[in-house]
């Protein structure tokens, strides 16, 4: 059984070496403000077409506490899905962060808060509220398709997503391959790469 706290001990970059790029969103989605805390929770999914952020609205308040709020929003960056007041409210019912396929506002506000965010970046236009859509589908947020209550795990390293049904695995494998770092000293390591690195350059036919 795994938990978030333990998925919360376990940096992007080991996370996607386990899980592969399939699962690592683009790099365009990021921290808003350094440094951030590292963001881990379960996915509450929502979609917002561009322009338009009615739904992430009505999301933080139906979202469990400890959720990572995902919003698919067409990597729209001309209009804000967020701003303080919002962030204020979320951070208040306990969400964990938000992962936006998209762009905020306010962001002095939501760095003095040290509630966490990713997104594309900051425009000071606010967007409209007509659009509903149903919550808890699944989205496609910086590349990577998200379920309902997939793992999500973000720091300055990027982001990357667990599917819910493949987490004890993954937690398993990451923490075997922590621990076989953790074994090895840099001289071993050294040795070991150039041995690999020469083998690979043989095999692609380079001699000098």
């Amino acid at each position: 059984m795994h938990t978030i706290e333990e998925f919360a001990e376990l940096s992007p970059t080991t996370l996607a070496d386990v899980v592969g790029v399939g699962q690592v969103m683009d790099l365009g989605i990021r921290p808003l403000y350094a440094p951030m805390t590292r963001l881990a929770g379960p996915a509450f999914t929502v979609s917002c077409p561009p322009g338009d952020n009615l739904m992430l609205h009505a999301a933080i308040h139906r979202a469990e506490p400890g959720s990572v709020i995902v919003v698919d929003a067409g990597g729209d960056v001309r209009f804000a899905l967020a701003g303080g007041n919002v962030c204020a409210v979320a951070q208040r019912r306990g969400i964990a962060g938000f992962v936006l396929d998209g762009v905020i506002r306010d962001l002095a506000e939501i760095r003095a808060m040290g509630f966490p965010v990713l997104a594309r970046g900051v425009v000071p236009v606010p967007g409209g509220k007509k659009a509903a859509r149903p919550l808890g589908e699944p989205v496609v947020c910086g590349g990577v398709t998200v379920h309902p209550g997939d793992l999500v795990v973000a720091d300055e390293e990027g982001v990357v997503v667990t599917p819910h049904a493949r987490a004890g695995e993954v937690l398993a494998a990451a923490r075997a391959k922590l621990a076989k770092e953790a074994a090895q000293s840099l001289d071993a390591w050294q040795v070991e790469h150039r041995a690999r690195v020469d083998a690979a350059l043989l095999s692609a036919g380079f001699t000098q």
